[in-house]
Parts: structure tokens; sequence; C-alpha cells
């Protein structure tokens, strides 16, 4: 399956998990059309100052890969600022956040598997 980023839908949720600001969230390939195999797969954009606050991830886990910019990834107690080509795995109960506090919007790949 080929999809266009135009056919791809956009929306732009505020507070994720009560994070701060909005985000631009472009959903990929919807559930449906990964057959199920994955809950989400969507490029997030935050704009600084924005974040998605702590939140765990059970029983699915998550996967943020970074594509532009630096954020500072809260993986359960541990703080780590991420570049571009960094990753961070979220699951079995395990527990996540992320922040934009760069100066400049922040890109990332996001993957919800069941």
């Amino acid at each position: 399956m080929i999809k266009r980023k135009e056919e791809m839908e956009t929306i732009y949720p505020e507070h994720v998990c009560n994070g701060l600001g909005s985000i631009e969230k472009k959903f990929v390939f919807s559930t449906e059309e990964m057959l199920d195999k994955a809950k989400m797969f969507a490029r997030i954009t935050l704009p600084d100052g924005s974040s998605i606050g702590e939140h765990p991830h059970q029983p699915e886990a998550e996967i943020y890969y970074i594509l532009e910019g630096e954020v500072v990834v809260t993986d359960n107690d541990r703080q780590e600022i991420l570049h571009p080509g960094d990753a961070v795995f979220t699951g079995n109960g395990d527990r996540h956040s992320v922040t934009n506090a760069s100066g400049k919007p922040a890109v990332l790949m996001a993957v919800i598997l069941w």
C-alpha cells in the first residue's frame, strides 16, 4: 500500500496525557491499514514548549524515534536528552513522557504496538 502525505489524517490535540500545549499528530497508517498489527504509527511534531505528559504502556508498548530537534524524554525515573537517530521503547507497564524545550520544533515517529 502506498499512501501520500496529503492522504494522512492530521490532528492537533491539546494537553496530551496532561502535557503542555498542543502537538501535531499525522497518522501515517491507521490500525486497520496496518491489518491490526499495530495500534498507531504517527509522525508527531512538538512545538517548542509542548509535551506529551507521563503515561504508562500496558499491555501495549510504544516506540519514539527522534527525527528532528532535541527532546527531553523521561523513561520511568530516568531523564535523557535525545537527538535525531535516538529512540526509546516503553512497555511492560513502564511509563514515559517527552518534552520539547529546545527553542525550535521537534519531530518524532511514534509507534504503538499491541
